[in-house]
């Protein structure tokens, strides 16, 4: 493709965007309050976009096709099932935490009112690392996505990418994300729809068949919808992206930017019902270029980590053009989600609102050169950054919150104590450790918690179970002994 071309494309795309989120603050009103929550501002259908926009970033384009190159139809299920869920559960579980919580901007708002301080701060650092973990897969894929489609720079679409929407969310904080939200949304939405069908059109058969088929040429891509014995991996996807999903704390500004508890609920399910397809469907075209066997068996981690790309091959550049727009609208409406979102738990969780927004807004941007340059692979120390799979990344941050969602939603039952939510969630660590010095041996149980995994590099159930099942049953044990007394908020 020519290069003129590519970046004429990036730049009038993040210019259109750029525009979108600075002409919404002329007409919202300012205010720190506002600029972190646009609480009870928006409908059902804006907050289902919302949702749906923020949570499909580029990684689309990366993880699901990955992870159908290398397992099988569970897996592919797991993956879509795990997008949606935390939609679902957002439905389900907002709405309490609304009640409980009027006047929050975060999770670790309603965990300060229930549970105290320290556990504030504990959940405030494992969104940070999470979002943190999310911003740095976001650049690393669209690097590599504007690579594969035109050869460009990596770095330039990071910085590119990095530099707008910086610009624009730290002017116009939550309620220029929410607008930006709305017309990437339909931008992904349109984009994918005409893109598939075009994918789609040529011979059906084929594609299914391919699908079906096993790798041809590597042994270690199960890579097939009639592999059916990937039921742990795919329950180990729902469990951990679930998990990890609900410290996303942009999904909590929506959830307070909501104008009632109907429109949460409505506006989630609209989400879910737009990222479940989505996902299912780039998951099985992972599958059927595993099916084709187009990728050599010699190819590195970071060339079948873009299982994806190898069906765009030979492409119009029309083609091309059009993915270009999609993955920087796919890329934009994460990272500037993330950016407000980490802005919020600097201000509101680790300094306990004392912070002013102005200097919560430098955190954040400083956070961006840090995530590009990890982004880029850099060898730090004699250790080299490896983020050659999108899908490992998120894998690590993932067993965090894993450790930590029981703890932390177990306070909906009075009876939970600080104390026991914050030793719990320590614990479900523990317990990944425990688990593999009993199955393996203490370094194996150490080198979990850095990626848990199994040996096909799928997500490894019992590590996830372990984490989960652990935090929980320490969680209830220790505040069954403890007896903890209720606030006047909960009697």
């Amino acid at each position: 493709m020519n290069t003129l071309l590519a970046y004429s494309l990036l730049l009038f795309t993040l210019g259109f965007f750029a525009f979108i989120g600075f002409r919404n603050e002329k007409h919202e009103k300012k205010g720190q309050e506002h600029y972190l929550s646009a609480r009870n501002s928006k409908n059902s259908v804006q907050i289902g976009l919302s949702l749906f926009a923020s949570g499909m970033g580029i990684w689309i384009l990366f993880g699901p096709s990955e992870v159908g190159y290398w397992g099988g139809f569970w897996d592919v299920v797991g993956y879509a099932v795990s997008a949606a869920t935390p939609f679902l559960l957002l439905a389900y579980v907002g709405p309490m935490i609304r009640q409980r919580m009027p006047t929050g901007i975060t999770l670790a708002d309603y965990v300060r009112m229930r549970i105290g301080r320290p556990m504030q701060i504990y959940v405030g650092v494992i969104s940070i690392l999470y979002m943190f973990t999310f911003l740095f897969a976001e650049f690393t894929a669209i690097g590599r996505a504007m690579n594969l489609l035109t050869g460009m720079n990596p770095l330039a679409p990071m910085v590119a990418v990095g530099i707008v929407t910086a610009a624009y969310t730290s002017y116009g904080g939550l309620p220029a994300s929410l607008r930006t939200d709305r017309w990437q949304a339909w931008v992904v939405l349109w984009l994918f729809v005409a893109l598939m069908l075009i994918l789609f059109a040529g011979d059906l058969s084929s594609l299914i068949a391919d699908a079906k088929a096993y790798n041809p040429v590597d042994e270690w891509s199960i890579g097939s919808m009639s592999y059916m014995d990937s039921f742990a991996s795919g329950l180990a996807l729902v469990i951990a992206i679930t998990a990890a999903e609900m410290f996303t704390q942009g999904n909590w500004q929506r959830a307070y930017a909501s104008e009632n508890d109907k429109a949460l609920q409505r506006g989630s399910l609209l989400a879910a019902a737009l990222v479940f397809p989505l996902v299912l469907l780039m998951g099985i075209l992972g599958t059927v270029v595993a099916g084709q066997g187009v990728i050599p068996a010699d190819a590195t981690l970071a060339e079948k980590s873009g299982a994806f790309f190898y069906l765009l091959e030979d492409i119009h550049v029309l083609f091309i053009s059009a993915f270009i727009v999609l993955g920087i609208a796919l890329v934009c409406s994460s990272v500037d989600t993330l950016q407000n979102a980490v802005v919020a738990s600097i201000s509101q969780d680790l300094s306990d609102g004392r912070m002013k927004l102005q200097h919560a807004r430098i955190a954040t941007v400083a956070l961006l050169p840090l995530a590009i340059f990890l982004a880029t692979e850099p060898s730090l120390f004699g250790f080299e950054v490896n983020a050659t799979s999108v899908f490992a990344i998120f894998l690590r941050a993932d067993l965090l919150a894993t450790a930590t969602v029981l703890p932390v939603f177990l306070t909906l039952w009075n009876r939970i104590s600080s104390e026991a939510a914050l030793i719990g969630a320590i614990s479900g660590l523990g317990s990944v450790i425990v688990y593999g010095w009993i199955t393996t041996d203490f370094a194996t149980g150490i080198n979990y918690l850095w990626l848990p995994t199994n040996d096909y590099g799928l997500a490894n159930l019992n590590v996830f179970l372990s984490a989960l099942i652990g935090s929980g049953m320490v969680t209830i044990l220790i505040s069954i002994i403890r007896k903890p007394k209720l606030s006047t908020n909960e009697e």
